[in-house]
């Protein structure tokens, strides 16, 4: 009996230490992101997701920085490699939260990536895909600002595509910003910026 509870408090402790670690490890990341170091950032979030197999969140943001790299990405070489990195970690996210908006709003925007690198290579595969998958999210999330705004974004860059014009977005724009107010994310760590962008494209698109 000693030893069945000497034996329970080792691993309570032992799962402890782990959290203080992962916690440790995931401002560090987030702190190497915020200060312009996104590959290093990347790679310590990697690190994480090894050692936390179990979460989906270390795998998510290794996704979510080489998507976002990859807006701006010229050399299709670096593309096709960051693309496919981030590929492989939003499949572990997914495998892991399965139908969850987030993530869903995240592989819209890997889409998206190609689409913006080639308009009229991945345009007409990609888009429909896109459009399913902000469709999906708006079905689990419609109260998410990320979700909104990434809907209503990739809607109003269609409509300027087709020549149409895109005033019709702007109240639905305005929304997400004020979701982003009231939102509270599920932890700590659980995706929960977007709003100082939210309200660029606002600026830019609603005047």
């Amino acid at each position: 009996m000693k030893n069945l509870i000497l034996f329970s408090f080792l691993c309570i402790s032992f799962s402890g230490m782990s959290q203080t670690k992962y916690e440790q490890g995931m401002h560090k990341a987030f702190d190497l992101w915020q200060n312009e170091k996104p590959w290093e950032a990347a790679n310590l979030f990697e690190r994480i997701a090894n050692a936390e197999p179990d979460n989906w969140l270390p795998a998510f943001y290794v996704a979510q920085i080489n998507i976002i790299n990859s807006f701006s990405e010229k050399d299709p070489e670096k593309l096709n490699t960051q693309l496919n990195k981030a590929q492989e970690f939003l499949n572990s996210a997914k495998g892991l939260s399965p139908n969850n908006a987030e993530i869903l709003v995240l592989e819209a925007q890997w889409y998206t990536a190609w689409v913006v690198f080639d308009g009229q290579k991945y345009g007409m595969q990609y888009a429909g895909k896109v459009s399913e998958l902000y469709q999906k999210a708006m079905k689990l999330a419609p109260e998410n600002p990320r979700v909104v705004l990434g809907k209503t974004e990739w809607d109003m860059g269609t409509a300027r595509y087709f020549g149409q014009p895109v005033d019709e977005f702007c109240n639905e724009l305005k929304r997400a910003v004020i979701l982003f107010d009231s939102f509270s994310p599920e932890g700590e760590f659980h995706p929960q910026g977007g709003k100082e962008y939210a309200e660029k494209v606002v600026a830019s698109n609603c005047n």
